[in-house]
Order: C-alpha cells, then sequence, then structure tokens
C-alpha cells in the first residue's frame, strides 16, 4: 500500500460520513473522499482510484450487496463493509463476492483502524494466493502442452520421452522462446494436420 492511501467511504448519512471522515484522519494521514449516495457508484469509485472502500450501510439487501460488491471493486482493492445488524446472514455472501471485512453492529470510529488493518493485511493475503494459483493453473496448463507435444515427438519419430524433450529445449533455444511456447506451437500445428 502507498504512503498516504486514498480511502472512498460510502454514507448516505452525513454526519455519520463526517465522523468516519474525523475517525480516519485521527488515526493516520489519509485522503478521504465521501460519496454520499449509490447512484453511479462503480464510476465515482472507478474516477477516484482509492486504495481502500469502506461502506457503512445499516441494513443491506442481498441485491444491495452484490451491486455495492460489483461497484466497489473487492479484487482490485481492499473492501469493508459496517452493517448495523446481521443483515439476513449475509455475511458468508459478503465474503464470498470479495470483501474484506463484513463488520456487524456498524462503524464505530475506534474501530476503524484495526478493522482498516485487518482489510488490507486480509486483501493482500487472498490476492498472494490468487496470484499463486494462477501461476500454479498456468504452469500445469504449459506441463499438459510439453507432455502433448513429448507424446506427438515421441510417436511421430519413434524417440524416448527424454529424447522427445530434448529436442523441444533445442528448438526453443534456436528459437529464443520458452518450451511451452514451442510445444503449443508443435500441438497446433499438429492439430491442423490431421
Amino acid at each position: 500500500m502507498p504512503d498516504r492511501m486514498t480511502i472512498v467511504v460510502v454514507e448516505e448519512d452525513r454526519d455519520r460520513a463526517i465522523a468516519i471522515v474525523d475517525a480516519l484522519h485521527a488515526s493516520g494521514s489519509y485522503d478521504v473522499h465521501v460519496i454520499g449516495n449509490h447512484s453511479s457508484l462503480a464510476r465515482r469509485i472507478a474516477a477516484l482510484a482509492p486504495d481502500v472502500v469502506l461502506i457503512d450501510i445499516d441494513n443491506p439487501t442481498r441485491d444491495m450487496l452484490e451491486e455495492l460488491t460489483l461497484a466497489s471493486g473487492p479484487l482490485e482493492r481492499p473492501v469493508a463493509m459496517f452493517v448495523s445488524g446481521a443483515a439476513g446472514g449475509l455475511a458468508r455472501e459478503a465474503v464470498e463476492a470479495g470483501l474484506s471485512a463484513y463488520v456487524v453492529d456498524g462503524l464505530k470510529p475506534e474501530r476503524l483502524k484495526p478493522v482498516l488493518d485487518a482489510a488490507i493485511a486480509r486483501f493482500q493475503i487472498v490476492r498472494q494466493m490468487r496470484s499463486e494459483l494462477a501461476e500454479t493453473r498456468r504452469a500445469l496448463e504449459e506441463r499438459k502442452v510439453i507432455d502433448r507435444a513429448k507424446g506427438l515427438l515421441m510417436k511421430a519419430r519413434g524417440l524416448q520421452e527424454e529424447e522427445a524433450y530434448a529436442l523441444l529445449r533445442k528448438a526453443a533455444m534456436d528459437q529464443g522462446r520458452r518450451v511451452a511456447e514451442v510445444a503449443e506451437a508443435l500441438v497446433t500445428a499438429s492439430g491442423l494436420l490431421s
């Protein structure tokens, strides 16, 4: 996170918004922007490009939760939602939608900083896990393509597995490409020729 974070607070009640802004300024050095209504929320949040979004809402419905979640971009930044009551058991849906924090019993100024810190930490952990998962999936897909290409070479040229891989590796080095790229080209060409 940057040294001076930009925080968007979504709060319709003006007095509560002022209390939240005051609590944020008391706990750190932040650029705080308040959005007082939900119209064009996604566009307005995107225009501000905040580091964190805090949403304070009394009793969200499932539809409202979905709309606010999509608008606030929980996969792009930490999003913490503060609700007044149990809100019909929406906590699970909120977490599944990507919210970094779903706090029941409303936003209390003295709890703001610890919740903000926890939301940021959780977001960073989840982002790291997503990144590692995507990298693992990519590596697995590349491995599958390389194995298919080795199989094609083994069948077409009567090579052993090690020889087929060595041939792929040599072609990749000669062309200045990755083994997976050469393997993909071979599998694609084979598909066109069969």
